[in-house]
């Protein structure tokens, strides 16, 4: 079924499904490691059709395809197999035998049973393609098939062929829950991260002493472990330490076992119930079977956890899984596919002369837009977090060849995935599930004011294809400090802007610019309504109130400005004044004034090669203004202060103070201007 289909490393094509298979497995052809099992499962469908079915999977499949066609990714021929099966038993509940017996009456009839489904457009759209391949490949189905293209049936071709518009629809993250969620992520990579990551190389050896581990690995039966079991209860007594005990206050044999090396049925001879009786009486048992990881991480000057159960572990490795994806996925700008396939040794350092880090490169591979379907290598420039968030994942998988976000080793579900391909999409959104529930329940407990709160009375429920959204829209919003605020986003902008430039189809420039498009427009309109550009000053002030006027055109409704994104968007590309208000300036763009230069063949300004005091496209607001005049008095008081300054440094200082004085004194609006 998949020999014209290139498979997945580690699969062999003879293994692979054969035609008259009842159930045909397309895994082998998922190349993107971290998507799930993937079958086609033929006896769920209606006998009647099912050959129709296998044809039609065979020809898409193979590639066999009728002109005009494009080839389908498995993703899309399992969608279009769901497809289907709605189809053919809606057709075999309606008394419908042969596809070739399909009429008009019975496609309007199903376009109503669609529509009263209340489902989006977009997922009616698909259900019917599906359907119409039935007469699209009618040339390649051996026994039945549509007669007919239902495109020409009425109903079908006045149907809207989906709701997706050019714009990103997926949903972004809500500041009050990205910022918490982003802040425990850091404190899990900072405060946390060495004791979980010491809690799971205790466990891992303990939990090779289970005893099915043990059998596992035709480990030899210990008859007589008395001798080490004195050892390891003097050790107990050595530490001032309970026993590891259960909920009845007996001793947990099962712990002890895996602490000697043996099962707990070896501990039946009377000398070691003797041992365990004498220990249990002195040092009495705890609430529960606890490592020894000494706790160093602190919350608040306190002990995040006092210590860290046994059976609590490989949750915890878990939720600094989550954690570090978190981290690289809100800082790095990175899709799902692209964390996921991060491989030990992607990160690089480059140093200055002085030892000082000047840049920081993970590299992975990127899928969408590409020209391979199995990715291409791409590079993304982050920072710091970003970097001790991959180094977390390094230490989570050592010494071995797997992907960084692969379930932990040792763990029984490790061994079920193999322990090196990354875990799905679907697995991670339950991790960030996982997650949020920590959180709000270490908050409760503590009594923490950092939670993540409810969105409109209802958990926000948290996906992977949020976090590159919301990563878009802050940097182009620039929010004051919420997330995370000991990290710069204006900063991170210029890295990541230059880490997408060799990756030319990820989108997330177009992204970024799409919302700063829609932001200015914002500000722009709050510039109209509150008429603060008539106090504009500056060399590009009366242009500046020119653009803004003839905007107000488009952007006012019945003396109201328009504050719909999607409406707002289209207005900005048609009738965008080319004016961005900044902290300290706002640029009336004019290419043939500007001296700054963009490198990338796009228009607009190039902001972080602004010259605010020497460029004529420079208007000023009253906010500007403020600003400027802030920082004005900023300088003042280093200049007057009494500490040291090198004299180099205190020349530039004292130029710059002299250079925005005189701009101010040359800039000011002109008060009976109105």
């Amino acid at each position: 079924m998949l020999a014209g289909r290139p498979l997945r490393p580690g699969a062999r094509r003879a293994g692979t499904s054969r035609f008259s298979d009842d159930v045909w497995d397309l895994t082998p052809a998922l190349l993107q490691r971290h998507k799930n099992a993937l079958i086609l499962n033929f006896p769920t469908l209606p006998a009647r059709f099912r050959q129709a079915a296998k044809d039609l999977c065979y020809a898409l499949l193979a590639g066999d395809l009728p002109p005009g066609e494009r080839e389908s990714t498995p993703d899309t021929i399992r969608v279009y197999f769901t497809a289907l099966k709605q189809f053919f038993t809606w057709a075999g509940q309606r008394g419908i035998l042969a596809l070739r017996a399909v009429t008009a009456v019975d496609l309007d009839a199903y376009n109503d049973h669609l529509l009263a489904s209340g489902r989006a457009v977009t997922y009616q759209a698909q259900r019917r393609q599906a359907v119409r391949l039935l007469w699209l490949y009618a040339g390649k189905l051996t026994d039945d098939a549509l007669t007919f293209d239902p495109a020409l049936v009425p109903s079908w071709a006045d149907a809207p062929a989906s709701s997706r518009t050019a714009e990103n629809a997926t949903p972004r993250i809500p500041e009050q829950v990205i910022s918490p969620l982003l802040t425990w992520a850091l404190v899990w990579i900072n405060e946390f991260a060495g004791d979980v990551i010491a809690a799971l190389e205790e466990w891992r050896l303990l939990h090779a002493n289970t005893q099915p581990n043990r059998a596992r690995r035709h480990a030899p039966a210990r008859t007589n472990p008395a001798g080490s079991l004195e050892q390891l209860l003097q050790r107990y007594r050595a530490e001032h330490r309970p026993l590891p005990g259960g909920k009845d206050g007996r001793p947990v044999l099962a712990h002890l076992a895996r602490e000697v090396g043996c099962t707990p049925g070896a501990f039946r001879s009377g000398r070691c119930r003797d041992l365990l009786a004498a220990a249990a009486a002195e040092l009495g048992t705890a609430d529960g079977a606890y490592l020894r990881t000494e706790i160093t991480g602190r919350i608040g000057g306190q002990p995040w956890i006092t210590q860290i159960p046994y059976a609590a572990a490989e949750h915890l490795g878990r939720l600094l899984q989550a954690a570090a994806w978190v981290t690289v996925a809100c800082l790095s700008g990175m899709r799902d596919s692209e964390v996921k396939h991060l491989r030990r040794g992607c990160l690089s350092v480059s140093r200055a002369e002085d030892g000082r880090v000047y840049r920081r490169k993970i590299a992975s591979l990127a899928f969408k837009g590409e020209y391979d379907p199995v990715g291409v290598p791409a590079t993304w420039i982050v920072g710091e977090p970003v970097e001790m968030a991959v180094q977390v994942l390094e230490r989570l998988h050592p010494d071995r060849d797997a992907y960084l976000s692969a379930r932990l080793p040792g763990s029984q579900r490790d061994r079920r995935s193999h322990g090196t391909g990354p875990k799905s999409t679907g697995t991670t959104n339950d991790d960030l599930a996982a997650f949020t529930d920590w959180i709000n329940d270490f908050c409760q407990k503590h009594g923490c004011p950092d939670g993540i709160p409810l969105v409109c009375g209802r958990r926000w429920r948290l996906t992977t294809r949020q976090f590159r959204r919301s990563l878009a829209w802050s940097i182009a919003r620039r929010p004051g400090g919420v997330i995370a605020g000991s990290i710069a986003y204006r900063h991170h902008r210029v890295q990541m802007f230059e880490g997408y430039a060799g990756t030319s189809a990820s989108g997330f420039r177009a992204e970024v610019e799409a919302e700063e498009a829609i932001a200015r427009g914002e500000q722009l309109g709050d510039l109209i309504t509150g008429h603060g550009h008539h106090q504009l000053a500056g060399p590009a002030a009366a242009e500046a109130e020119a653009r803004l006027t003839e905007f107000g055109r488009h952007v006012t409704f019945h003396g109201k400005i328009i504050t719909d994104p999607r409406r707002l968007k289209r207005i900005m590309d048609r009738h965008d004044p080319s004016i961005y208000p900044g902290q300290y300036v706002t640029c009336v763009y004019n290419p043939d004034r500007a001296l700054c230069q963009r490198r990338d063949g796009a228009e607009g300004p190039c902001l972080p090669d602004c010259q605010p005091l020497a460029c004529r496209n420079v208007a000023l607001t009253s906010a500007n203004i403020a600003a400027l005049t802030r920082h004005q008095a900023h300088l003042g008081q280093a200049l007057k202060g009494p500490g040291v300054i090198a004299p180099y440094v205190r020349h530039r200082l004292e130029e710059q103070h002299t250079e925005i004085t005189a701009f101010l004194t040359s800039h000011q609006p002109d008060p009976g201007h109105a």
